[in-house]
């Protein structure tokens, strides 16, 4: 699985793709993630990317020029029957979930645009991305932390990533869905002071989770969880 950031940031991403399982997806040869830089697809001294929006208005409006010439250029270093998607991250965009997270694993290539400033040039959603994106009812400063979200939640669903398939807590239903259910672990029984004088309180694991009886313990996840559907 291959992803492509288009940013004006790409010093964002350096700290996140060197830790923990995103880096060992990319040892193993697993995932390969390229930062790209739009300015280098400037063609002025000062690399501009942004302008003034016509008709007006406030901030600052991302360049389709750009933009297109990247786009066209990572595109190319491809064969053309690969299974690509090519993501603008808008807050007008489709919700991300975990359905799409299952069919964007299934692709070879992500491309993802990530805007900045007032917004981009509504061409490039229209004649250059194949969906638009959003992971929330609200406005970011850009695109940078959706990118990342969506690395994240796709790379775990290749194959080897993550480890062994059965750790994969989307296997558990036939919808291949998943139930999100509340985790304990040691101790038993946690036992603090809320406050200096004040009294102790003892929070303990639910015994169900101790019995050892896995059909009594997976009634309670399910009873207790959320399904997230696929």
């Amino acid at each position: 699985m291959r992803f492509d950031v288009i940013t004006i940031f790409p010093e964002m991403f350096d700290s996140y793709l060197k830790e923990s399982l995103i880096a060992r997806g990319q040892e193993k040869k697993l995932i390969k993630i390229n930062v790209h830089n739009l300015r280098k697809w400037t063609k002025d001294r000062h690399q501009t990317v942004d302008d003034r929006p016509f008709g007006g208005g406030l901030g600052m409006v991302l360049k389709i020029e750009p933009i297109f010439k990247a786009v066209k250029e990572i595109v190319k270093r491809k064969a053309k029957s690969e299974k690509r998607k090519i993501i603008l991250f808008t807050p007008r965009g489709k919700k991300f979930n975990q359905k799409m997270a299952y069919d964007f694993s299934k692709l070879n290539q992500l491309i993802m645009i990530c805007g900045r400033y007032e917004g981009v040039d509504e061409r490039v959603a229209k004649n250059i991305a194949d969906i638009e994106l959003s992971i929330g009812d609200y406005d970011l400063m850009g695109g940078e932390l959706p990118a990342m979200i969506v690395m994240e939640t796709v790379s775990r669903l290749v194959p080897g990533v993550i480890g062994k398939e059965e750790l994969l807590k989307e296997r558990i239903t036939k919808n291949k869905g998943f139930i999100e259910y509340p985790h304990y672990t040691r101790p038993e029984i946690f036992r603090a002071r809320l406050a200096k004088g004040g009294k102790t309180v003892e929070w303990k694991v639910p015994k169900v989770l101790l019995s050892g009886h896995h059909k009594n313990i997976q009634e309670w996840r399910t009873k207790r969880g959320k399904e997230i559907e696929k």
